[in-house]
């Protein structure tokens, strides 16, 4: 199992070294591609994250741990936390590039955020890809079918991420992002291999993740700009959850 989780922790790194020479997902009108990746992320959360979140909330009510008793009926609160933190980042790199684009008088489709803004978003997802990278060890449900949907699920996620961080940050994305969310995710491999959070640490961190996986496609979904692919979208939904729903 672990051996398993290491190919798909290089694979999900791999997706943000390599994301940026799959042109054709890269234009506006969204690619359908991009589209279809979002609907089937969105359906792993639904139909596979939210399940787990709800065994996750049995966890933390038999915690003993005082500073979780308050989530032990309010896991949700953390995944509605992980979704406000990351709406947050995605206003605060959007007002950069406006600014940026002002004090430059460049096309604001053109410009890149602020060095500082730039930082504090890789930080933030590098933590993210980390916590996925622990996850592929350590999940409620720990069977190598549970793993490769998982796997799955993020590959496609990261697909969609990939595309909004390079959109943000232009250059330093190329140069410097993509290739420490690549590391964030070995050395997130690496973590759990070294160590096993409780069961109640799990929890949490699966509902971190599903708040923050819903904000992360929806907000490269929803604008009017992305003139995004509802059929797309709907098609890797449905997709999605014929496979959860068979395997």
């Amino acid at each position: 199992m672990q051996w398993i989780a290491l190919m798909i922790a290089l694979a999900l790194a791999l997706i943000h070294v390599f994301a940026q020479q799959l042109h054709m997902i890269r234009y506006i009108p969204r690619s359908r591609w991009l589209s279809l990746a979002g609907g089937a992320s969105v359906a792993y959360v639904f139909l596979h994250l939210l399940p787990e979140l709800s065994a996750g909330q049995a966890v933390l009510a038999e915690s003993t741990a005082e500073p979780l008793r308050f989530f032990e009926h309010h896991v949700y609160i953390l995944a509605l936390l992980s979704l406000v933190v990351f709406y947050g980042l995605e206003r605060l790199a959007k007002r950069s590039r406006e600014q940026q684009a002002a004090a430059s008088s460049a096309d604001r489709a053109e410009a890149a955020t602020s060095p500082g803004v730039f930082w504090i978003h890789i930080i933030s997802f590098g933590m993210y890809n980390l916590l996925i990278g622990y996850l592929l060890l350590h999940r409620e449900q720990s069977t190598t079918q549970s793993l490769l949907l998982f796997g799955l699920a993020m590959g496609l996620h990261f697909l969609v991420n990939d595309f909004g961080l390079h959109e943000h940050h232009k250059s330093m994305y190329s140069r410097i992002g993509r290739w420490l969310l690549a590391l964030a995710v070995l050395l997130g491999w690496s973590v759990g291999a070294l160590t096993e959070l409780s069961k109640t640490a799990i929890a949490v961190l699966l509902a971190l993740l599903a708040g923050g996986v819903i904000l992360n496609v929806l907000k490269e979904e929803l604008p009017e700009e992305r003139a995004s692919r509802f059929s797309a979208f709907l098609i890797g939904a449905v997709l999605y959850t014929v496979l959860l729903l068979t395997v």
